[in-house]
């Protein structure tokens, strides 16, 4: 009898595979990605701003690449749930996080024990978009600029009202970042959400608000409020007209309300990569930008470092804010 000889093409292949690089189960992942849905998380109910950001930047990549998503709303627990269940999520590029400002730049500056981390548990991919937020005041206010409200203030610590949507949001941080830089007090009345709190300014049940850009554009054109600046550096290409704080001699202030998408840890830089290049693509197309522009954000899209960096630097200045104004959690 013949002793058996292995058929040579099947050694051959073996060996290949068993001398192929370490890095060659990542190539193969991402040439073959995605193979099922992508699951998206979002820290908030249907309707806000990162639920329809996220929305609308999945629509988008379904309708350029044929991808399908499930867009997965966790709210409550200050976005706790959420950001922790996609932080325990398999590295496989299958479970992604759609999260804002508050989530990594507000709440490790505002809770003592948060429990995920942005290095040790997330790969960021990219911004994308950010939003400035406006300081507007009741109609019948006697200020009409940032340079009459700081001289109000001034001379009356405390008695000037302004509304966010909560305790330790990204717009209560936004007025107190405002008002340490002025060096006034300001005396922060938080509502449950982002509408009463627009409709407390309108009514005038409130002096100012910090609000985002969308909400007070029917109280403005119905002539309830007017605009007295914005949180941010830089002009909004949606009102050139609107002046940051900064111009108005209250210096430093640059709040804005950014979404971002984000990655467990682990998931092959490959896949990241490919992440990164069709969101930066699809956030390039006109009618993407026209809806973002519609919205008064501007589009992000900027590289997975630079927006790490964005981020830390944003947590950074929140934390001092934290502290120097004594802010707590309810």
């Amino acid at each position: 009898m013949r002793p058996f000889q292995p058929d040579r093409r099947r050694a051959l292949r073996m060996a290949t595979l068993l001398a192929a690089p370490a890095f060659m189960p990542g190539t193969l992942l991402a040439q073959d990605y995605p193979s099922r849905p992508i699951r998206v998380i979002v820290p908030f109910a249907p309707g806000g701003v990162v639920d329809i950001t996220a929305r609308l930047l999945t629509q988008k990549l379904t309708e350029r690449l044929g991808w399908n998503f499930v867009v997965d709303n966790r709210p409550g627990g200050n976005g706790f749930i959420a950001v922790s269940a996609a932080a325990k999520a398999a590295p496989d590029g299958y479970t992604l996080l759609a999260a804002h400002t508050g989530e990594f730049a507000v709440n490790p500056g505002l809770f003592p024990n948060v429990p995920y981390e942005l290095d040790r548990d997330f790969a960021p991919i990219t911004m994308i978009s950010d939003t400035p937020m406006l300081l507007v005041a009741n109609a019948q206010q006697p200020f009409n600029t940032v340079a009459e409200l700081v001289a109000a203030a001034r001379k009356a610590p405390g008695s000037i009202t302004f509304s966010s949507p909560g305790n330790g949001s990204i717009n209560h941080l936004a007025g107190e970042w405002f008002a340490v830089e002025a060096g006034a007090k300001l005396l922060h009345v938080p509502y449950r959400g982002g509408a009463p709190a627009m409709a407390a300014v309108a009514s005038g049940e409130v002096a100012l608000g910090v609000v985002a850009i969308p909400a007070v554009l029917p109280h403005l054109q119905a002539g309830r409020v007017k605009v007295l600046g914005l949180t941010t550096a830089r002009r909004s290409g949606f009102n050139k007209d609107w002046v940051p704080a900064a111009e108005a001699g209250v210096k430093n202030v640059d709040a804005s309300n950014w979404v971002g998408l984000f990655a467990p840890k682990g998931v092959p830089a490959d896949v990241l990569a490919r992440l990164h290049a069709e969101v930066v693509k699809t956030l390039e197309q006109p009618d993407v930008k026209k809806r973002f522009a519609e919205a008064g954000a501007e589009l992000g899209g900027m590289s997975s470092a630079d927006f790490a960096q964005r981020i830390r630097s944003d947590a950074a200045r929140y934390k001092d804010i934290v502290q120097k104004a004594g802010i707590r959690p309810e």
